[in-house]
């Protein structure tokens, strides 16, 4: 079988300088076929290597919320489970206590030996959603690692400042008295 170039060489019409011409120059438009080819399929392997990378990441980022979502969750978990096996009475209610929950002045009824038991100290009042249980103060700070703003802080009154000229010091205001 003979090329179509042998063919116009014996014909004349083509020399062999023109004919290596040709040769170089198709060999050449090859190369560089085969090298934009395997530049196109590295531009392509680079974007699908980015893609990857940013698929990955998102799932690290949601991964991580899913777990932090968890935490808390269980945290929350934690935290009812130590209110209902640590919660006291609060006795008759015949007493209001009123006390500061986040921004709002609440109120609960307890009996005279509770609320002596809250002011000393050794019940604390923990809030879980629109409740209030009254839990031992070990309990409470036990709550507080978990949560903070669940437990309300009694804040003891400062003993007031005795002027020296006062003419009432010697009588003290009881406990119990309410206006």
């Amino acid at each position: 079988m003979v090329s179509l170039q042998e063919q116009l060489m014996k014909a004349g019409l083509v020399d062999k300088k023109k004919a290596a011409k040709v040769q170089q120059d198709k060999s050449k438009q090859k190369k560089d076929e085969r090298r934009t080819g395997t530049v196109a399929e590295n531009e392509a392997r680079a974007a699908a290597l980015e893609t990857q990378r940013r698929n990955a990441e998102r799932a690290r980022e949601l991964n991580a919320q899913r777990d932090a979502a968890a935490q808390q969750k269980a945290v929350a978990a934690q935290i009812t489970q130590l209110v209902k096996q640590n919660r006291q009475p609060r006795g008759n209610g015949d007493i209001a206590y009123n006390f500061t929950y986040g921004t709002k002045v609440e109120r609960i009824h307890v009996s005279a030996a509770v609320r002596d038991h809250l002011v000393a100290g050794r019940l604390v009042i923990v809030g879980q959603g629109e409740t209030f249980e009254l839990v031992p103060r070990i309990v409470a700070d036990k709550i507080a690692e978990r949560d903070a703003a669940l437990v309300v802080r009694v804040s003891k009154p400062a003993a007031p400042a005795v002027e020296e000229d006062d003419p009432y010091a010697d009588y003290k205001i009881p406990d119990d008295f309410t206006w």
